[in-house]
């Protein structure tokens, strides 16, 4: 037998437990999982000696502003993927807000097309609702193999190209408003007429526009006012309204990158009503609190924005009773001369695909998880919840061979000069860490060591079974 891959001598992490074993991969795939030693020869031996072997992560939210029409003066795929595979992502699902928007199955495939060549990491698609305007859209979509539909609530939309416009304004010209609960309430019975999962960035932006147009005619321009301009009752007032329409309609909700601990509370009820809602939380609000912002700046600004060490600290207790079943990136990169703009149309995004894993691991370092938790959050729970699981999220006989070694013992410094995204610019940079990705195989194929990438992109699309 020539094996394509064995990884020896590793302890094989799961969400429930630790084992010592060896990996046997063949055609991509694992084959065995057993402590004993097959026979044959490999393509490729990996001695995972001292590390533990977990599945690849899959950022389940990554905007990577790729796409023919761009912006890639900011990131694209290439990058990103790159980036990702450093930190220990194995999966991309990628936003649908590129240029062009993934608002039709033409684009989808567009996109797909443009971006597989640059793919250091499989990757799979989200699809874009914007209400009445692609209605019709939702189940050829579904059909062409998108992940899941992604609702930006309370954002407006360029009405030339279904660009997401981040600072609106009445004034502006050639704007869709964001839409009326009513196309929302199509939207969520649309989606789930699919079976498929709605993500939703959770801000009322009727609320947040009058309290903006407030604060700011004080001439207050500190983080305190951009906190008071989006407070977390405007992420709770849209969350509790999809709840109450996911009772409804049925539809299965993820709340996307929650920031507030009220909101936390929300979710761990829903729960308890065996609704379809799930949260996902992300490491800028796991990592960051508003007492950073003097030293961190406008590179720490996102949308919901990062809050208080409590609402910190809620977040990761809805972390450990499993409240919040995912966590990932929200990669949203801007140039550092767009971040330093004026803190109100400084644009909000953080760089986090390359850091995520270090920080994650930390964390088991820290006593706040185990790495149990890490497979469980960054791994199956993705998989499953996004119909790709056993294929992707586990260490299996038959998944897809997408395996990492980690040295869990392995110091590091967030160096941002050395990320690999095409903007290096991080709120993290020369923050200390322990734990590490050292290795990331793809199918079988090591595509990243020691922090740099190894071969030419090699990531392919994938979709949940019809």
């Amino acid at each position: 037998m020539i094996w394509d891959h064995i990884i020896q001598n590793g302890t094989v992490v799961t969400p429930d437990t630790c084992y010592p074993a060896n990996i046997y991969v063949k055609d991509g795939k694992i084959a065995a999982v057993t402590q004993e030693e097959l026979p044959g020869t490999a393509v490729e031996t990996s001695d995972a000696t001292g590390k533990y072997v977990l599945p690849g992560f899959i950022d389940e939210h990554v905007h990577s502003r790729d796409g023919r029409l761009g912006p890639h003066y900011k990131e694209d795929f290439f990058h990103s993927s790159m980036a990702g595979a450093i930190g220990g992502v194995t999966t991309i699902f990628e936003m649908p807000n590129c240029n062009p928007a993934v608002y039709c199955v033409e684009n989808l495939n567009d996109l797909i097309e443009c971006i597989t060549p640059k793919a250091h990491t499989d990757f799979g698609v989200w699809g874009l609702c914007l209400g009445d305007l692609n209605l019709d859209q939702i189940f050829p979509l579904s059909e062409a193999g998108v992940i899941g539909f992604k609702l930006f609530w309370g954002y407006a939309v360029d009405s030339r190209n279904y660009q997401l416009i981040y600072n609106y304004e009445k004034s502006m010209q050639n704007v869709i408003p964001p839409l009326n609960d009513g196309e929302i309430y199509r939207i969520f019975r649309q989606v789930a007429r699919t079976g498929k999962t709605l993500g939703i960035h959770a801000e009322n932006f009727y609320l947040i526009n009058t309290l903006i147009e407030e604060i700011r005619a004080t001439g207050a321009d500190d983080y305190a006012a951009l906190l008071n301009s989006r407070p977390p009752v405007s992420e709770k007032m849209v969350i509790t309204t999809a709840i109450h329409f996911a009772r409804e309609l049925g539809t299965k909700i993820r709340i996307m990158h929650l920031s507030n601990g009220g909101s936390v509370d929300l979710i761990r009820q829903a729960r308890r009503e065996h609704l379809p809602v799930s949260a996902e939380a992300c490491p800028h609000y796991l990592f960051l609190s508003d007492e950073d912002f003097d030293r961190r700046g406008s590179l720490m600004k996102s949308y919901p924005l990062v809050r208080t060490k409590q609402d910190q600290e809620m977040l990761w207790e809805g972390i450990r009773d499993g409240t919040i079943s995912a966590v990932s990136s929200d990669h949203a990169p801007h140039t550092y001369e767009e971040k330093l703009l004026d803190m109100w149309t400084s644009p909000a995004g953080v760089t986090n695909i390359e850091t995520m894993g270090v920080l994650m691991l930390t964390a088991v370092n820290r006593g706040w998880l185990r790495i149990n938790d890490i497979v469980r959050l960054m791994s199956e729970n993705p998989a499953k919840t996004f119909g790709l699981y056993p294929q992707k999220g586990s260490i299996r006989i038959g998944a897809d061979a997408d395996v990492l070694l980690v040295d869990l013992n392995r110091e590091y410094t967030i160096d941002q000069e050395k990320l690999h995204s095409r903007v290096k610019r991080s709120p993290y940079h020369g923050m200390n860490g322990k734990g590490r990705v050292e290795k990331t195989i793809l199918r079988g194929k090591t595509v990243a060591e020691d922090g740099e990438i190894t071969g030419e992109p090699n990531g392919q699309f994938v979709k949940p079974p019809a």
